[in-house]
């Protein structure tokens, strides 16, 4: 089973996440603060850290940017508090794989750790990263940076994941469950109508015409297709 370092400081949260991750069959190890933290990611080359972005000595940002400019592919989670949206955006900008709001359930991380591990699995390297460009439209997959008309656009994580599968699967049709297993990280979800809502939101910043857009489009019946 996979290795999972936890970097957390507050003591209640770091044992009920290490408890959790061990019932589920993980290896678990849990550091108390930034420095120790770093220590332990490059000694023991987990296969993913849970990383808390506010640590004592050296914050969770600091430790991102440590790994990454070391040349290190660690799966980062981020774990952030609410009013944090800075802080989630230098998180994502310096390499962190995903992040997960305070309060969280340990559903909703246990189903993200699983859908980031899946995206750092070999055959799932072999991704087509870097930048694209499609008309007036580029993104950066590797560094999650989309320009329109030279413009920064304001993506959420969830919309450059959506992006991110839809070029990795460019001219094929994609299913919403598809896109709710390997995007959103659940086998099953309720309302197959968010996934939906999202692209829709998508559409509306990198379509010229969202209501006729020419990179996203629907394909009746089955899912979407991105034909940029």
């Amino acid at each position: 089973m996979a290795q999972v370092l936890i970097v957390e400081d507050d003591q209640a949260m770091a044992v009920a996440l290490r408890d959790g991750f061990s019932y589920e069959g993980f290896q678990v190890e849990v550091a108390k603060d930034g420095e120790d933290g770093l220590r332990l990611a490059r000694e023991l080359r987990p296969d993913l850290m849970i990383l808390d972005i506010m640590l004592p000595k050296m914050t969770g940002l600091e430790i991102c940017k440590s790994l990454r400019g070391e040349g290190s592919n660690l799966p980062i989670i981020m774990l952030t508090a609410r009013g944090q949206e800075i802080d989630k955006v230098l998180g994502l900008k310096l390499g962190a794989d995903d992040y997960v709001t305070k309060p969280f359930s340990f559903m909703e991380l246990r189903a993200r750790v699983d859908a980031v591990l899946r995206r750092s699995s070999p055959s799932a390297q072999a991704r087509n990263g870097g930048e694209h460009e499609f008309g007036n439209f580029m993104v950066d997959l590797d560094h999650h940076i989309a320009r329109k008309d030279g413009v920064e656009l304001t993506l959420t994580p969830r919309e450059f994941r959506l992006l991110d599968h839809f070029i990795q699967h460019r001219g094929e049709v994609v299913t919403r469950e598809q896109l709710l297993d390997d995007v959103w990280g659940y086998d099953t979800i309720p309302f197959t109508r968010t996934v939906d809502t999202h692209i829709a939101k998508l559409r509306k910043k990198i379509e010229d015409n969202p209501s006729d857009p020419h990179l996203i489009v629907t394909v009746h019946r089955l899912g979407y297709k991105f034909v940029g």
